[in-house]
C-alpha cells in the first residue's frame, strides 16, 4: 500500500461504486485533502424509498457506515487494528430529499488513540455524526464504536 495508505488506495476511490452504495445512492462528495474530514450525500430515490416515502432507514445507517473506521485506518497505519464494534442509529425526523454527513476525527484525537493504543490498551471510542437534510436540519444521530488495538509492539 502506497504512503497515503487506504482513503487513497483503489478501494477507496472506487467506494461510489461499492454495489450497496450504488444501489442507495450513496456518493462520497467531498474528502478533504488531509483526510480527517469526509462529507458523503445521499439522494432520495426509487431504490431508498420506504413504505412511507421517505429514505430508508438501512440506507441513511449504510450511508454513515465504514468511515470513521476508513479515517482511523489511514492515520493510524497498518501497526493498528481497526473494527467497528457496535452502532445505533436514532431517526428524529422522516429523511425527504438529498441527506449529507459529514465524518471528521481531528489529530488530536488520533494521536491521543495512537498514544493509548501504543501502551498497550485496547481502545473502544465513541463517534457520532449527524445526517442532516438540505435545510440543515437533523433527520438521524449514528453513533459508532470502534475497537483499536496495536497489533504489534512499538
Amino acid at each position: 500500500m502506497s504512503a497515503h495508505g487506504i482513503l487513497h488506495s483503489w478501494r477507496f476511490r472506487w467506494v461510489n461504486f461499492y454495489p450497496p452504495f450504488l444501489g442507495a445512492g450513496i456518493r462520497v462528495l467531498h474528502r478533504e485533502s488531509d483526510d480527517y474530514r469526509i462529507t458523503v450525500r445521499m439522494k432520495l430515490t426509487r431504490f431508498n424509498l420506504n413504505a412511507v416515502g421517505t429514505h430508508f432507514g438501512g440506507s441513511l445507517y449504510a450511508m454513515c457506515d465504514p468511515f470513521f473506521m476508513l479515517i482511523l485506518m489511514q492515520h493510524l497505519g497498518r501497526d493498528y487494528t481497526v473494527w467497528d464494534k457496535s452502532a445505533t442509529i436514532h431517526f428524529l425526523k422522516p429523511g425527504l430529499g438529498t441527506m449529507r454527513a459529514t465524518f471528521h476525527v481531528p489529530p488530536k484525537t488520533i494521536a491521543g488513540l495512537r498514544t493509548r493504543a501504543d501502551q498497550g490498551e485496547k481502545i473502544e471510542p465513541l463517534f457520532s455524526v449527524d445526517v442532516v437534510d438540505e435545510q440543515g436540519t437533523v433527520i438521524a444521530t449514528v453513533e459508532k464504536r470502534l475497537y483499536i488495538r496495536r497489533r504489534t509492539a512499538p
